[in-house]
């Protein structure tokens, strides 16, 4: 599988994300892999509490809908 790369999300805190899991030695596509996926969830995330805010007639998106929508996502 070929390395995904990140467009936000720094690979340093990921390496020790890692390394706090166990792992002895990290390399750069398991980081860069890791933040691809962590994005990508993200991403997902957002756009559904976005959709609540919307739902609900607001701008804001809150702690809430966050909160909702990883709860909906992380079903799936």
């Amino acid at each position: 599988m070929g390395v995904r790369m990140a467009k936000y999300l720094p690979l340093a805190p990921l390496y020790r994300v890692i390394k706090d899991a166990g792992a002895e030695r990290v390399s750069d596509a398991a980081r860069e892999t890791l933040a691809y996926h962590l994005e990508k969830f993200a991403s997902e995330v957002s756009k559904y509490a976005v959709d609540l805010a919307r739902h609900a007639k607001r701008k804001t998106v809150t702690e809430e809908d966050i909160e909702l929508a990883v709860a909906a996502v992380w079903k799936k």
